[in-house]
């Protein structure tokens, strides 16, 4: 309609007879180009379309790109932010959910360009028999949901899959696959990450990790054209709420503490998973199999911190201080059994060497890979959103969002000497209180009773669901 609109407007000439702009008449040679820095002359037909002092080459619709891509697990972190970027440019995307319930699931379910596909990827042989199936490995009554995988692929001729540790992952990984080729994908991305027990006997396998790598050597062993991606820590990990690895735990001075196995000055590769991976993992796609694929492995990490480090910068974002402690990981909530046996060989994996940080693992097992770090990222994507940024703008937002309140300016005056927030203050609950700490136990209580985790999980990537005052489902370390 656009088009035709444009084409039935009428033409106006440019007029012959005008020779003079502000009194200044032209020589013949002036007659060439109506304005200075034109470059067309009166003799080319885009003289015809001027409407200004310059001549402009005529307008024509901007392309769309005719490409449909399947995504899974679409509301978690990774896949949200890729299809927030794809769709605005045109690629309609057919997104597997478990369920339209949280703010990213509607926002993905709502978007004109997204066909979605309700369901879960595995099977259970008695759906009201509870099954843990955040457990990793073969679980008995749990397969593989082959139908809503086929239907996942039909039309598509890309992909972006990243697998959860719900079911069974590395038979629905190779399921996956398996109906990609069929579907005869001509791209096909996966976010991978590394079996660290294959590069070094003596480094033990962290099981979450260890299913995708052995998805991402299927995939190879079938010939797809594939490219993996391997994402550094998320920025979007931190909480203040006490949820285990990446808990700011706050202190009565108002500062916080970060406890963790890392090493306190080996480098990690961290990004900003809502804001950088969608941009990126559309650039591979753009860019085509011709230059990324052949099963390419890219380290998504736009910066290189050590704990000290990012703990130095979180706290510059937040503008307040933040420590790091070398320690053991924390487990005070409720957590899906598969997610726990992750934690506990992560400490053991990074607690390797001990105060040695010479022995302890690279982060994604290959050590050329992440001295890649971050400069395939940038080639992919040069406006990312680092951790001092994003506790600057945004970690404050998803903690209020949550039912968090000190970010809030006090309700009472108070000394300004008690350290930077240890006066009145309001509790999680809505209540001020008199000079509490900055996180009084009301505080954690109430809005942990609003964090749920049913018998199958919730998380699409790592089982922890933030039941918030303001945010439902909201898909944490997704």
């Amino acid at each position: 309609m656009a088009a035709e609109l444009h084409s039935d407007l009428a033409i106006r000439p440019v007029p012959r007879d005008i020779r003079a702009v502000g009194g200044a008449h032209h020589t013949s040679d002036d007659r060439r180009h109506k304005h200075s820095r034109s470059s067309y002359s009166e003799a080319s037909p885009l003289t015809s379309r001027n409407n200004s002092l310059t001549f402009r080459p005529a307008k024509r619709a901007m392309p769309s790109p005719d490409k449909t891509i399947a995504v899974i697990n679409a509301s978690g972190r990774q896949a949200a932010s890729f299809i927030r970027v794809a769709t605005a440019v045109g690629y309609h995307v057919r997104a597997q959910m478990r369920n339209r319930e949280g703010i990213v699931a509607k926002e993905v379910a709502t978007n004109p360009n997204v066909t979605v596909l309700i369901g879960e990827l595995y099977t259970k042989d008695n759906p009201k028999e509870h099954v843990d199936v955040s457990r990793n490995g073969p679980i008995s009554g749990i397969g593989v949901n082959h139908r809503l995988i086929s239907d996942l692929f039909r039309g598509a001729q890309l992909a972006f899959i990243n697998t959860t540790f719900y079911g069974d992952e590395q038979k629905i990984g190779e399921a996956l696959a398996d109906a990609a080729k069929r579907a005869g994908i001509q791209h096909y991305v996966y976010s991978s990450m590394p079996d660290h027990s294959a590069y070094n006997k003596d480094w033990p396998a962290l099981p979450l990790w260890s299913s995708k790598h052995k998805v991402e050597e299927y995939v190879r062993k079938i010939g797809l054209p594939a490219t993996f991606v391997y994402t550094g820590i998320y920025n979007n990990n931190f909480t203040s709420l006490p949820y285990p690895l990446f808990c700011t735990e706050p202190q009565p001075d108002g500062s916080w503490i970060w406890q963790a196995p890392f090493h306190p000055d080996v480098k990690l590769p961290w990004l900003d998973a809502e804001h950088d991976v969608g941009p990126a993992v559309l650039q591979i796609f753009k860019d085509g199999v011709k230059k990324w694929g052949g099963g390419k492995r890219i380290a998504l990490a736009y910066e290189m911190l050590s704990p000290r480090e990012a703990c130095e910068v979180f706290s510059r974002g937040v503008g307040r201080p933040v420590r790091y402690v070398h320690g053991p990981i924390k487990i005070e909530v409720k957590i899906p059994e598969g997610y726990r046996e992750q934690l506990e060989a992560l400490e053991k994996l990074f607690g390797l060497g001990h105060d040695d940080p010479a022995k302890q693992p690279p982060y994604f097992g290959d050590a050329d890979l992440e001295r890649s770090c971050p400069t395939d990222a940038l080639e992919l994507w040069e406006g990312p959103r680092g951790l001092e940024e994003y506790a600057r703008e945004v970690f404050p937002l998803e903690e209020q969002a949550n039912g968090l309140t000190w970010m809030l300016p006090d309700d009472d005056d108070h000394d300004d000497d008690d350290g930077g927030g240890s006066g009145a203050h309001r509790n999680g609950n809505g209540t001020s209180g008199s000079n509490p700490p900055p996180y009084s136990i009301n505080g954690y209580i109430t809005t942990l009773e609003q964090v749920t985790l049913d018998s199958d999980g919730e998380d699409e990537d790592d089982g922890l669901v933030m039941r918030g005052l303001k945010r439902d489902d909201e898909e944490w370390l997704a």
